[in-house]
């Protein structure tokens, strides 16, 4: 995978780069490198920023209190729904994020 992927400014990802990702022994990259990534995994790119604990650029920008308050409350809604039925598949819970 590492010979796939590029950082923003062209370098190739060398394959202990991309090991010390898988654990945790790095920073979370850059969103250019997290969007080929989940490219290449076939994921949502939300999915990667999520466990990054990381905010995607497009939900970069100024928000009143009240919107990022609703956006949280949507969010643990939707963890707490699938905590809740554990029975249902990983497809199902992406799907309810989703809707």
């Amino acid at each position: 995978m590492a010979e796939r992927l590029r950082r923003g400014d062209g370098r190739k990802v060398l394959p202990p780069f991309l090991n010390d990702l898988e654990h945790d022994r790095r920073y979370p990259p850059e969103d250019a490198m997290i969007e080929q990534l989940a490219k290449i995994l076939n994921l949502s790119s939300d999915v990667l920023y999520f466990y990054a604990k990381r905010v995607p650029a497009d939900l970069r920008r100024d928000a009143e209190d009240g919107e990022v308050q609703a956006a949280y409350s949507a969010f643990r809604k939707v963890i707490d729904q699938a905590k809740r039925e554990p029975y249902r598949s990983k497809s199902r819970r992406f799907a309810l994020v989703k809707d």
